[in-house]
């Protein structure tokens, strides 16, 4: 039974301030129409990655102690992220379909239905519904789960599903594999986890430089949202099947294959099982456009994705908290 009290609260406390940070960046170029739009996006999402998130990793890495139930969360959000690509790479690549559409527009799709934002938009939703304390696990699955397959797994299908041949991919200009560990250990924010949960681990926690860094962390998840805003092609938002397909999967598959697999990596219904499920049913990932730009994939169809995919969580959220699946 749906409870309209907590929706109530949950579109009052969360959808209503995220969703005006969200629009405030896609009515910004129309504000000041002297905007340099993809110029400010970068510059945003540097200072995010440079600056504000690794802090509040750091910050959070600093006070968290290593459990089995912290580890499993990012486990159940990978199996569920595999079985959203699985469903995602059968309907697009070994159905009709998909059939027509090109390799670079499917490839995008497949990792678009794997990987949520599940900082940025699973954070905020995490602590309405079960408070502070669970801001550990977006942390830990984001460093443990996300980063690391996107930039594996993630890097594989664009290279390997994302080209007509694969094995002449060099030869027409493409850009080569990256070693991935280089490409992970040049990222501000796993030096900051990894520093964070040093210090946690030796003992050696100031709580003074654990506020500091929280505090200057603070606006990571407001500036996200607005280069969110400035992302999403707003006047071109024309729903696609593909894309709608993507984002069912998303939203609906992936989160209820989570929740399937809590009671077997649990021991019993907790925080940490409900977040592994809030996490694994967030939106398309921003670090999807990153990747077209990189492996010279469809960023139209990234981007909307996206859109798409954002727009319609604020319709399935209420949904999958009135089944019982979100709590």
């Amino acid at each position: 039974m749906i409870d309209l009290s907590l929706i109530g609260l949950l579109v009052v406390e969360v959808m209503l301030p995220l969703s005006l940070l969200v629009a405030a960046g896609g009515l910004w170029p129309r504000w000041f129409p002297d905007t340099q739009v993809e110029w400010l996006r970068n510059q945003l999402s540097r200072l995010a990655m440079y600056l504000f998130y690794p802090a509040i990793l750091f910050s959070v890495a600093m006070v968290t102690p290593i459990s089995a139930e912290l580890l499993a969360v990012p486990v159940v959000t990978a199996l569920a992220a595999a079985a959203g690509g699985l469903c995602a790479w059968l309907l697009l690549y070994r159905t009709r379909f998909g059939a027509r559409l090109p390799r670079r527009t499917r490839a995008v799709l497949v990792i678009g239905a794997m990987f949520g934002n599940t900082f940025n938009i699973g954070v905020p939703v995490l602590l309405f519904l079960h408070g502070e304390g669970t801001l550990q696990y977006a942390v830990f699955n984001d460093m443990l789960m996300v980063m690391p397959l996107v930039w594996s797994l993630g890097v594989w299908i664009c290279t390997r599903l994302g080209v007509d041949q694969p094995e002449a991919a060099p030869a027409q200009g493409r850009a080569p594999r990256p070693n991935v560990f280089n490409v992970m250990m040049s990222m501000p924010p796993i030096w900051a986890f990894i520093a964070g949960a040093t210090l946690q681990q030796t003992g050696l926690v100031y709580e003074p430089v654990v506020y500091a860094a929280r505090m200057i962390g603070e606006p990571t998840i407001p500036v996200m949202l607005f280069v969110l805003g400035l992302t999403i092609p707003w006047r071109a938002l024309t729903p696609k099947r593909e894309v709608l397909a993507a984002t069912a999967i998303k939203l609906l598959v992936v989160p209820a294959v989570a929740w399937a697999l809590g009671p077997i990596f649990f021991a019993a219904p907790g925080d940490a099982q409900h977040s592994a499920t809030v996490l694994a049913a967030v939106p398309g990932m921003l670090t999807l456009l990153m990747l077209t730009d990189r492996f010279d994939l469809d960023a139209p169809a990234a981007a909307l994705f996206i859109g798409w995919s954002t727009i319609v969580f604020w319709f399935t959220l209420p949904v999958l908290l009135g089944l019982g699946v979100l709590r």
